[in-house]
């Protein structure tokens, strides 16, 4: 039989305010256990939760970025639930009424566009942290204890239809989605931290079949590696035990990395388990267009339409212009190096910053923030270049030099101290052609014999003696013209 799988997303992003979304404890994250958690986080006696104005604008933010409707009155609910970390016994969330209410995410994979349906995103708080110990012993002691520190920590969840058919295309979602809220400066993304986690619902159905199967959620997946293993795991476990005759049961699990297997967690609620009803210390979350339309006044350009202006200014094709606007920084670095270049060099500075530099920051496992190489700097190297002063090999060697830090990484000084500027003299380049083709009778028969790599040879010959520093155009204009065409 074929199947099909099916997966929905339930994404929580940490959102990047400097406290928590219902009171004024720190979410600097690595502090001592329970050193953050304020009497509102503990849920002490006749404590009153109060709304974190930054976290109600990045959640507008994010519902305007993905073409949602952002509620004017949203509601939140107390879901109840026992869990050692959770010191309420239930935790503030929003569920009938979110401030996000549909939207889209477009996103590319295999070059193809793909578009998934968001059901909703709302704000809610994070639970504290459960620290287990194992220590060795005559009777293998262990102990427990919760740090509170991120009780309270605010969260936007945001829940995708169950649209997605492979583990592929859930992990380019989710790529899509990180990218997008670190893009609008709503969540640092860190996934090491816990700022950006992903909760998988997966089922499988018989290809053609257009009811669902029974779900299973893994929860807290943390990368995007364990994400695809989880989910192409979790679909081989469930067609397996379906074709063996066994029955799927709706649960909770959790991902292994170290064995590669998802293992049962809990059973998995239904909404009515949770006891939903409207928080009687909230009152609704109103939300006037003033404030609206002053949020969407102070986002930055989205990627999308930095994409097509990148193409209409610059003439980048889709492809350059897709990659440039995948992250932010990437985006800024890009203009600023094309800033400083004369009209028509854009195309060259985008080659070599998802070249060169890319493969540069790539080895060095930083992002383009932290490059040693500033756009001005990367803009220098390219003028020399396109002015023929260095080739692209020497262009090369001198970016490494740049990347070190020598001649304090500007290009103008690199080249004058090595010594590489281009030999541009026809009459140079003659000598060295001639010098060339006296030393070599032998490849000059093979050539006129009709073996082309003959004639690659020769230009290899000519910049050796050149030291890599003649132009490489002129050395094969010159060769041709000396070997009759």
């Amino acid at each position: 039989m074929s199947w099909e799988t099916v997966i929905g997303l339930e994404v929580h992003a940490q959102l990047s305010t400097q406290s928590k979304i219902f009171s004024r404890s720190s979410t600097r994250f690595g502090a001592a256990p329970n050193t953050q958690a304020s009497v509102v986080d503990m849920a002490l006696p006749g404590t009153l939760p109060v709304m974190n104005h930054g976290a109600v604008e990045r959640a507008i933010c994010f519902g305007l970025a993905v073409g949602a409707r952002v509620a004017e009155r949203s509601i939140f609910a107390r879901k109840n639930y026992f869990y050692p970390d959770l010191p309420k016994n239930y935790q503030i969330s929003q569920f009938e009424h979110p401030i996000v209410i549909g939207g889209q995410l477009k996103f590319l994979l295999d070059d193809q566009e793909h578009v998934i349906r968001l059901t909703r995103a709302h704000l809610e708080e994070d639970a504290g942290k459960s620290l287990h110990e194992h220590f060795t012993g005559p009777h293998g002691e262990s102990s427990s204890g919760i740090d509170l520190n991120r009780a309270g920590t605010p969260l936007l969840e945001i829940v995708s239809e169950p649209e997605m058919r492979s583990a592929a295309q859930a992990v380019a979602y989710a790529r899509a989605l990180h990218a997008l809220v670190v893009w609008l400066g709503i969540c640092d993304g860190n996934m090491q931290e816990g700022s950006f986690r992903v909760d998988a619902n997966v089922s499988v159905r018989p290809r053609g079949q257009a009811e669902f199967g029974t779900r299973c959620e893994i929860k807290n997946l943390n990368s995007f590696r364990f994400l695809e293993r989880a989910i192409l795991h979790e679909a081989r476990r469930q067609i397996e035990l379906i074709e063996d005759g066994g029955t799927v049961i709706q649960e909770t699990r959790l991902y292994d990395a170290e064995l590669d297997e998802t293992r049962s967690m809990r059973s998995k609620e239904d909404a009515h388990d949770y006891r939903y009803f409207p928080d009687p210390d909230l009152p609704p979350l109103v939300l006037s267009p003033e404030w609206i339309a002053a949020v969407r006044a102070t986002m930055p350009e989205l990627p999308a339409s930095r994409q097509a202006r990148f193409q209409a200014e610059f003439g980048l094709g889709a492809y350059d212009a897709a990659q440039l606007t995948m992250h932010r920084s990437t985006a800024d670095y890009f203009e600023s190096c094309a800033a400083g270049l004369p009209a028509g060099q854009a195309k060259q500075a985008a080659n070599w910053i998802l070249g060169e530099l890319g493969a540069a920051l790539n080895r060095a496992d930083i992002g383009i923030a932290e490059s040693p190489v500033p756009p001005d700097a990367l803009a220098g190297l390219i003028r020399r270049i396109t002015d023929g002063t260095i080739s692209n090999k020497l262009a090369r060697e001198v970016f490494t030099a740049m990347w070190s830090g020598e001649c304090n990484g500007r290009a103008d000084d690199i080249i004058a101290a090595r010594g590489l500027q281009q030999i541009t003299d026809s009459g140079a380049i003659e000598t060295l052609v001639d010098q060339v083709l006296e030393a070599h009778p032998q490849i000059i028969e093979e050539y006129r014999a009709g073996k082309d790599k003959a004639f690659n040879s020769l230009v290899g010959q000519v910049m050796k003696a050149a030291r890599g520093k003649a132009n490489p155009q002129q050395v094969n204009t010159l060769l041709r013209q000396k070997l009759g065409g």
